[in-house]
């Protein structure tokens, strides 16, 4: 097989299929456990943060290009998606909010992460089809926010091995599908609650997963060009994830479980990630 379509094969099971196995399981049992989902999110975001720590980044100074650019590369992959993040949170917070003196100033659940509640309450109003594609756009432009900095991981890893079934990269690819189960369970609730035909919310939850193809592509494609854009590959999408771990999953995880077990969940993902590189 191709490559490019094996890459493409792996993204599409780790995005597509980690969201709409979320969908499914919203659809079969209309609820979530927020302790498990919690747990997920910080073992998940413990592995991340060592693989990208641990090999990603060292793999991208392994490049011989200036450690300055690559600090650059980190740098600018943590201010686009805070950016674009800071900026989706301004947008939805004048119709639904969850940026309050009393509330904290990041999500404290996976549904305000990635605007779902926004399009709940618009279904539950029962507004205007313009509304709800409005809310549909937003809640996409989140989802994709996460996505995309989770696939271009991938890419990257997958253009420094030999392929996208060594290494990393299908630790990854593995690693992001379980951490899109709770996702796709937040983003069917309210699409089900909303009075939208299961069929359809589960097939809307896994298409919601398809920006971590597009994020894969980009990631290789770069990675591809020359040794600095495998360099600037590996670091943007290192500074990504790390933002959307120490940004949003970590955080979100704490808020909704408030107990130590997240953090022993996080050192325990970092373990099993040191062992994965090193093993």
């Amino acid at each position: 097989m191709n490559q490019v379509l094996l890459l493409v094969y792996v993204t599409a099971l780790a995005g597509i299929g980690g969201t709409g196995l979320g969908g499914i399981i919203s659809g079969l049992f209309k609820r979530d456990s927020v302790r498990t989902a919690s747990l997920l999110l910080s073992f998940a975001g413990g592995v991340m943060t060592a693989i990208v720590c641990f090999d990603l980044i060292q793999s991208a100074i392994a490049t011989h290009i200036h450690i300055l650019k690559i600090c650059f590369g980190i740098i600018m992959g943590v201010a686009v998606v805070y950016s674009l993040n800071l900026f989706i949170d301004k947008v939805t917070n004048v119709e639904v909010r969850h940026i309050t003196k009393k509330h904290p100033q990041t999500a404290d659940n996976l549904d305000e992460i990635i605007h779902s509640n926004h399009l709940s309450v618009h279904l539950k109003r029962h507004d205007t089809k313009i509304a709800l594609l409005g809310a549909g756009t937003i809640m996409a432009c989140a989802i994709a926010l996460h996505n995309l900095p989770e696939g271009m991981t991938i890419g990257a890893s997958y253009a420094n091995t030999s392929g996208v079934m060594e290494g990393s990269a299908l630790i990854l690819a593995i690693l992001i599908g379980l951490h899109n189960i709770p996702e796709g369970m937040a983003i069917a609730v309210p699409l089900i609650n909303g009075g939208i035909k299961r069929r359809m919310a589960i097939l809307i939850t896994a298409l919601s997963g398809a920006p971590t193809i597009i994020g894969a592509l980009l990631g290789y494609w770069l990675g591809d060009i020359s040794p600095l854009g495998l360099a600037l590959s590996l670091s943007f999408a290192s500074g990504a994830m790390l933002y959307v771990v120490f940004g949003e999953i970590l955080p979100q995880s704490i808020l909704m479980y408030r107990s130590k077990l997240p953090a022993f969940s996080v050192i325990l993902g970092i373990i099993i990630g040191l062992l994965v590189i090193y093993l």
